[in-house]
This record gives structure tokens, sequence and C-alpha cells, in this order.
């Protein structure tokens, strides 16, 4: 796989992220750190590098949306679970 892919997957990340970063700068309700934006940039980061990879290795059209739906469903469930841990961290359950 070429750089130029990869640099290409950084900056739809980045470009993602500014989300929760504007929304960080224009709301007090709305606090995400450091690490919140590490992890869900490697978290992208890494389902763009797995599509690319499915959309490069599997050259059946049926199995390679099967992969990259389960790519994409994966990533939605780590992301589900790390919002309710943090959810219930702020309302004090841990």
């Amino acid at each position: 796989m070429e750089t130029k892919e990869y640099r290409r997957i950084f900056l739809v990340v980045c470009v993602m992220l500014l989300v929760p970063l504007l929304g960080s700068i224009f709301s007090d309700s709305f606090n995400w750190g450091v690490g919140d934006y590490l992890v869900m940039g490697a978290l992208l980061f890494a389902v763009g590098v797995l599509i690319m990879f499915a959309r490069k290795k599997i050259s059946s059209p049926s199995k390679r949306l099967v992969v990259i739906g389960g790519v994409i469903l994966l990533a939605l469930l780590i992301w589900v679970e790390l919002a309710v841990d943090a959810v219930s961290k702020a309302i004090g359950f841990n």
C-alpha cells in the first residue's frame, strides 16, 4: 500500500476530528481530552486502513461488502462502549 493512501486516510481522520474539536471550543458540555482524540484518531485510522485493505484484497463484491460492513459495525460497537464508559464515569457509576 502506498504512502499516498495512508496520508489520505490520515487527512480524512483529521477532518473528522475537527467536529469534536469545534464542539469542545464552542460548548462547555463537550469536553474531550487529548486521550480521547488519540483513541478516536487511532480507531478511525484503523477503520480506514482495514477498509482500504478489504477493497484491495477481496475481489468478490459481496464478500467485500460483508467485511467492510463488519469493520464498520465493530468500530461502532467500540465507539459505543467507549462512550458508555465515559458517561458512566462522568455521572459517578465507576
